[in-house]
């Protein structure tokens, strides 16, 4: 991984710390955080604690942190009460997929209705 990648990656300083947020989770492998322009009332982005670009750069070898970060989305979903209502999980990748930071991380959207197609 190139080290412009590491060294502009707000993401990857959230993990480490280096960069304000509010942690809702973190263990050796992800990280939960609040997404700092929320689009729902409840807006979690999940991300892994290694540097992936985007869900292209997964391997066989991630499926099992891919997992991981779902269930702490759910795990999540229950602990902030809209489990129940219910939620969306959304992974953006590349420029017309939307995604706008490019380190792989899941959406955890809940506390309104939600619609398709989004909007």
């Amino acid at each position: 991984m190139p080290d412009s990648f590491a060294d502009d990656n707000v993401f990857l300083k959230i993990v480490q710390r280096e960069v304000p947020a509010r942690i809702l989770y973190q263990d050796e492998e992800v990280t939960a955080f609040q997404d700092a322009n929320p689009v729902a009332p409840t807006h979690v982005l999940v991300v892994p604690n290694k540097p992936l670009r985007t869900l292209n750069d997964a391997t066989p070898e991630d499926a099992c942190l891919l997992g991981k970060m779902i269930l702490t989305a759910q795990r999540l979903a229950g602990q902030l009460g809209i489990d129940q209502s219910g939620y969306r999980i959304v992974v953006n990748c590349n420029q017309h997929g939307g995604q706008t930071v490019y380190h792989l991380h899941l959406h955890l959207l809940g506390g309104r209705r939600m619609t398709w197609p989004p909007g």
